[in-house]
């Protein structure tokens, strides 16, 4: 009996292991509407629920077991390429800053440490699920983002593939990640995880805005120093969210409206010596706006569910904003070949 019961147990665990190896938002004009599969309804996040409801009864393992693996893994509620995102947001939070220094040349504050503590949140929480590429455009790991793009430009190009552009809050939330860190990576700022806080190099506007594209290919060539998406691998968020911080500056909507950006802002920073933190945007620049350095990635809504549907907490992102261009899209500028100024990232 004893015996039997032995070989018993012993099979119940070689089948366990064997085992373990919002609503949505309207869809811009153009974009295909099958872009985002389908996926059966799942629960909030972890975050989002007490401690004692996410503790699964010990005689689920056994009903788990049972089922097979390719039936257990629910399907993500995003295309394969993006970060699916269900997590909570605080639209005004206080941060706060250990080590800050004042950049008089770009006339911001720029902080290289923040306090390791909880966020402390000045208003309600909400609930934000929604999926974002998980590097930036063309969203393919080793390609090159393109810059000199506008944001009609990045909203063109992201409606092509059936996505929309990122919402700020949409932006902020994956870059701070589950843990809600101030950098995708923690509380200090790294130059050696991120491509930020490279030399400046006086840019010749004439040459960059030149209607030759020979002259305008040397100047962007010369001031280059970009890396690939996913070069450096440790400059990534909790959700799995690449180069976030540095690199390209990223066009994303703005969620209120500002006297010189309007609808729009910019997230990130660049490969420079400027914020490269989660939070802040900048919104002195028109929509048209183009630089050698400024580029995009795309969000989207995830698949809908139920359950999150019927969270009174979930965040419904406004219809993606559509204004006409007055002039010619763009697919913006890419180095052929590694530029002369582009930094040489130590593999780990």
């Amino acid at each position: 009996m004893g015996s039997n019961l032995s070989r018993l147990t012993a099979a119940a665990v070689m089948s366990l292991t064997a085992s373990s190896c919002g609503g949505p938002t309207e869809l811009p004009k153009g974009a295909n509407a099958t872009g985002v599969p389908s996926v059966t309804p799942s629960a909030p996040p972890a975050e989002l629920v007490p401690a004692a409801e996410t503790a699964a009864p010990a005689a689920s393992a056994a009903a788990v077991s049972a089922t097979p693996a390719s039936e257990a893994k629910p399907k993500s509620p995003c295309p394969e390429d993006m970060a699916f995102v269900d997590t909570t947001y605080c639209p005004d939070v206080e941060l706060e800053c250990l080590k800050k220094e004042h950049n008089k040349p770009n006339k911001i504050i720029i902080c290289h440490e923040f306090a390791e503590q909880a966020q402390k949140c000045k208003t309600e929480l909400r609930r934000q699920r929604y999926c974002i590429d998980k590097y930036e455009y063309p969203n393919k790991e080793g390609a090159h983002p393109p810059v000199m793009v506008d944001w009609y430009d990045s909203l063109e190009m992201c409606q092509e593939q059936g996505k929309r552009l990122c919402w700020e809050s949409e932006w902020v939330a994956a870059c701070e990640g589950p843990k809600k860190t101030p950098f995708p990576y923690g509380y200090k700022r790294d130059p050696k995880t991120c491509n930020i806080d490279n030399p400046w190099y006086q840019p010749v506007l004439k040459n960059i805005y030149s209607r030759e594209a020979w002259i305008q290919d040397q100047e962007l060539f010369r001031l280059d120093q970009s890396v690939s998406s996913g070069e450096m691998p440790g400059c990534v968020s909790g959700f799995g969210v690449h180069d976030q911080t540095g690199n390209v500056d990223e066009w994303v909507n703005a969620e209120k409206n500002y006297e010189k950006s309007k609808w729009a802002g910019l997230k990130g920073g660049a490969w420079g010596h400027v914020r490269n933190a989660c939070r802040p945007m900048t919104v002195s620049h028109e929509p048209e706006f183009t630089y050698y350095f400024v580029s995009f990635r795309c969000c989207a809504d995830a698949a809908p569910d139920p359950a999150a549907d019927a969270d009174p907490t979930l965040w419904r992102p406004p219809p993606q904003p559509t204004p006409k261009k007055h002039g010619a899209f763009s697919k913006g500028w890419t180095p052929k070949t590694r530029a002369p100024h582009q930094p040489t990232v130590s593999k780990p």
